[in-house]
């Protein structure tokens, strides 16, 4: 809690509005769907986000850690979402959720096309009724294909991608990533197939079905490896990320606490040497190069390690900045949340939720030099289904009273 206690607190406002007037219907669960609309709200989407009656989001339930009796993975998937209960099973509930179809732009949803036609929401059934939607599924595999019926969670994409293989020292068992990337990757592809489904709509007036799956997400993020296997026939292997294309592009032990440190064309290379006052040995033969530095990789990580821990990290850090040397600490969770210019340009900040404050990270993305997204804290199970029935569709009080005693929102 001190951490929390901490952080600035950002009071709603009207955040970016790049998608302003955008309307989009949010099916999904856990963390690639809930990430790719968090995108999209925070660009200035309206997302209603369709939960379930009982438990809601899957994410809900994840911890603890919790916060106030919320899911503190929740709370970093949902800000600026509405949130509304359906019970998709049942005929009076698909009724509801199509006639929000009507009046949405987009529709995401992170069930497979066997799920999708048997929910009345797959997209020949969508379109029939709303020519212009734009229908986003994420799943593991895609909706097509021998594997597209399997489920998938970000754990087995990043094994199906090579990514795992790739991660980890050499002569360990392969590790996954520390953030859940083949999700986080996925979820940024259905925001950018979103913007570029709507932008050619701006042309056309057509809708658009997307497909995204994570395991071709997270094979498209080892591009820089895949190609120069297939150009090569060389694979690469696990090796902790000390074997690089760039000759020196690793991790060092200081004095104190270890470092990053690229040294990724000549003149860096050769400023690395001059600001350790050791010019001459940049300048030696065998060195002219980034190829003939791979060849030589062992004997200047030697040198280099001789020389870095000599001194701590600070000093390091220091003399690399003022000499413009690619490097950095490895921060820690709770080191990186206390960095001053991140929290300067507002990547960490609190909101005001209902039991207490909510803590959040930014999009860190700023538009004509404002980054501000901030509108509503993420939603209570439900908070919204009353209103929403009301407002968008009409619907009476004897009515919405009636559809909660049948347990169908």
């Amino acid at each position: 809690m001190d951490a929390l206690n901490t952080l600035p607190l950002m009071p709603p406002g009207p955040g970016m509005r790049c998608l302003e007037g955008v309307r989009v219907l949010d099916f999904t669960t856990s963390v690639a769907g809930p990430y790719g609309t968090l995108l999209l709200a925070d660009l200035g989407a309206e997302i209603i986000k369709i939960e379930k009656r009982v438990g809601g989001d899957d994410t809900r339930s994840w911890g603890p850690p919790f916060l106030d009796g919320e899911s503190l993975w929740f709370l970093s998937m949902n800000r600026n979402k509405q949130s509304m209960t359906i019970d998709l099973t049942r005929a009076e509930g698909r009724g509801i959720a199509h006639q929000l179809v009507r009046q949405a732009d987009v529709v995401v949803l992170n069930t497979t096309q066997r799920v999708q036609e048997k929910l009345g929401l797959d997209y020949a059934t969508l379109k029939a009724m709303h020519p212009g939607l734009i229908h986003v599924s994420v799943t593991g595999f895609g909706l097509q294909g021998e594997r597209a019926d399997l489920p998938c969670y970000d754990l087995i994409a990043e094994g199906y991608s090579g990514v795992m293989h790739l991660t980890g020292e050499a002569g360990r068992p392969a590790q996954k990533v520390g953030t859940p990337a083949a999700d986080l990757l996925a979820g940024q592809d259905i925001a950018m197939a979103t913007l570029a489904a709507l932008f050619e709509r701006q042309r056309t007036g057509a809708g658009k079905q997307v497909d995204v799956s994570m395991v071709a997400t997270a094979t498209r993020f080892m591009a820089p490896r895949i190609v120069p296997f297939l150009g090569s026939g060389e694979p690469p292997m696990r090796s902790g990320g000390t074997d690089s294309v760039i000759a020196i592009y690793q991790v060092f032990e200081t004095a104190d606490f270890p470092i990053t440190l690229g040294l990724g064309n000549d003149a860096i290379w050769q400023r690395f040497w001059d600001a350790v006052e050791h010019p001459a040995y940049g300048k030696q033969a065998g060195f002219e190069t980034n190829a003939k530095r791979r060849q030589a990789r062992d004997t200047i990580v030697a040198a280099i390690a001789e020389i870095l821990a000599t001194q701590q990290r600070e000093h390091w850090l220091a003399l690399f900045a003022q000499h413009r040397i690619p490097a950095g600490p490895i921060n820690s969770i709770d080191q990186l949340a206390q960095d001053a210019p991140l929290r300067d340009a507002g990547m960490f900040f609190a909101g005001q939720g209902a039991a207490g404050r909510v803590p959040q990270v930014g999009l860190g993305i700023s538009f004509d030099g404002a980054s501000a997204v901030y509108r509503t804290p993420p939603p209570t199970l439900g908070q919204d289904t009353e209103r929403i029935l009301a407002e968008r569709l009409a619907m009476s009080a004897t009515c919405i009273a009636g559809l909660i005693d049948a347990e169908i929102v």
